[in-house]
């Protein structure tokens, strides 16, 4: 399933589960980016995308055991917030209603 699952029994399961609704989430926000029929629709898939890559990394943390993804993960949501801040202010310009 999962590398390797290193927790067995229910915690195994529920990784296994939750890997898989993300690899649902991760399709359907790339779906949402490259088909979305605005800029702001592709901003919020982007984020998703973003969202779902930082739950990734923490969910592999817990599956490896390896506490510096948690650190990746961090640095990721700080990142992925900056650059979503940066498209809104694009946006919001582009659209000629700030000054």
């Amino acid at each position: 399933m999962i590398i390797g699952i290193a927790s067995g029994g229910v915690l195994g399961w529920a990784l296994a589960v939750t890997v898989l609704c993300l690899v649902a989430t991760l399709l359907a926000a790339l779906w949402r980016l490259l088909v979305g029929p605005s800029l702001a629709d592709r901003v919020v898939a982007l984020d998703m995308v973003s969202v779902a890559m930082v739950t990734f990394l923490v969910l592999f943390r817990l599956v490896s055991g390896v506490s510096a993804y948690i650190y990746v993960a961090i640095a990721l949501a700080l990142v992925a917030f900056l650059a979503t801040v940066a498209f809104a202010h694009y946006i919001e310009r582009s659209r000629g209603d700030g000054g």
